[in-house]
């Protein structure tokens, strides 16, 4: 029987889930964001500038939905411009319903440190009952708000790995985070390594249930099209892209194209845009690849999965440096 791992029915919706505007340290407005993505064929924008969490629901029509989040952030020293020398740590949340007008871990006070962000906090509805949350640079700490955030309905994104700084021993113990990003444009553009595979491997062989996003964090125009998630949903609503975010329906990619991925018995089929190859990786040293000899191109490779697999995940690479991620795929399921 034919499993269909992304959905055979709905659409595919092109999406920035990371992204900052005038109200916190970005150049653009939110309206202005939504035009340069509407422009470039973008359907979905998540919004979530520093320590504000702000809906932008009046975006919303019916070719582009405005997702409402905000980015938290703690500093493993008092935060100074342009300091690199200690670690940090960068999170964006994204609500699960347009309703959701309260962040959590927040303080009315503190930790607006970025561009505009203080000004504009009296844009924020936090609850009145909730006591001002003190963040410090721990695990503890990093984990509650992962917590917090999802048991109040975020989507939780753990941010830019080499860009905080934090190396293996550090982020290997968060816990409870939806998901993390393999890819980020504005750190890669600006010199850092971040296109990280190796820490979702980490991730995943450790045991974390975890997907993998490429975003933006736009913050200027040099940061917008690098990387992005395609969210396989019913239809472009906030209740079906956020149900197909949760469910792990979509794949991240900086330009290669995903057509179809399903499994028939033990044997999973993955077809794409042309690339250069499609590689397997697995949960153990084992690795499949397909690739032509003489260097032509590729658009469809077919895997043997075994139980000892533990996880399947599929990287394909494009031409000029272009690539695509699947999330991964747990064989206890796959086999079934």
């Amino acid at each position: 029987m034919k499993k269909y791992l992304l959905s055979k029915e709905g659409n595919f919706y092109k999406a920035n889930l990371h992204c900052h505007t005038t109200l916190s340290d970005g150049v653009f407005s939110p309206e202005e964001i939504k035009k340069i993505y509407s422009d470039l064929g973008y359907s979905v924008v998540a919004y979530t500038d520093h320590n504000l969490f702000i809906t932008h629901n009046e975006l919303t029509d019916d070719t582009f939905l405005a997702l409402n989040g905000f980015e938290w952030e703690v500093y493993e020293e008092p935060y100074v411009q342009g300091r690199r020398d200690t670690r940090a740590m960068h999170a964006c949340a994204i609500a699960h319903s347009p309703d959701i007008v309260k962040p959590v871990c927040y303080h009315r006070e503190k930790y607006y440190i970025q561009g505009d962000s203080y000004i504009n906090r009296i844009l924020v509805k936090y609850d009145e009952n909730e006591p001002d949350f003190e963040r410090e640079y721990s695990v503890d700490c990093i984990n509650y708000f992962f917590k917090k955030a999802v048991e109040k309905g975020f989507f939780v994104t753990y941010n830019h790995p080499t860009w905080n700084g934090e190396n293996y021993d550090q982020y290997i113990n968060y816990n409870g985070c939806h998901a993390f990003e393999i890819f980020n444009t504005g750190c890669f553009n600006g010199g850092y390594d971040e296109y990280n595979p190796r820490v979702f491997d980490d991730f995943l062989r450790a045991g974390k249930k975890i997907y993998c996003t490429a975003t933006d964090d736009t913050h200027k125009m040099k940061d917008v099209g690098g990387g992005f998630v395609m969210i396989n949903a019913e239809k472009l609503d906030y209740p079906s892209v956020m149900k197909a975010l949760f469910d792990g329906q979509f794949y991240s990619s900086s330009g290669v194209e995903i057509k179809n991925l399903f499994i028939e018995n033990d044997l999973i089929t993955i077809e794409t845009s042309p690339a250069k190859s499609i590689i397997m990786s697995c949960g153990c040293r084992r690795i499949g690849q397909v690739k032509n000899a003489d260097g032509s191109l590729v658009t469809k490779a077919t895997f043997k999965v075994y139980p000892y697999d533990k996880y399947v995940r599929f990287t394909v690479r494009g031409e000029n440096g272009t690539w695509a991620n699947t999330n991964a795929y747990y064989t206890e399921d796959l086999l079934k």
